[in-house]
């Protein structure tokens, strides 16, 4: 079973940055295409970034120009930079293979204080 871990949120402030790391076991991580989603409360669960096993990446466009996906498969490792982040980026972010394993890890909280 592929296993999902996420790391690197917390609280920040508004126009603050935070880096986000998933490092995902028990699949052959350099051809499977990466995808993080995050959930705010209330809300459904959105599609934020994407990268391709050639590195080819995607973007919401509420996110473009500020997010930043990349991955080090050395490292089994798919990354966020959020830069310039806002109160509406709180939420729980996930990582996941694209197409999703049709599970989830446990996420990771982001706050951003205004």
């Amino acid at each position: 079973q592929v296993q999902l871990v996420e790391s690197g949120g917390g609280l920040v402030q508004a126009g603050g940055s935070v880096r986000l790391s998933c490092i995902v076991r028990g699949t052959i991580f350099s051809i499977n295409a990466m995808d993080w989603y995050r959930q705010a409360p209330g809300k459904q669960r959105e599609l934020v970034a994407g990268i391709g096993s050639s590195g080819r990446t995607n973007y919401a466009d509420s996110v473009k120009g500020r997010f930043t996906i990349s991955r080090d498969n050395t490292k089994n490792t798919v990354y966020l930079q959020m830069n310039s982040l806002k109160p509406e980026d709180t939420a729980v972010y996930y990582c996941n293979t694209s197409p999703t394993q049709g599970y989830w890890g446990q996420g990771t909280q982001v706050t951003v204080s205004s």
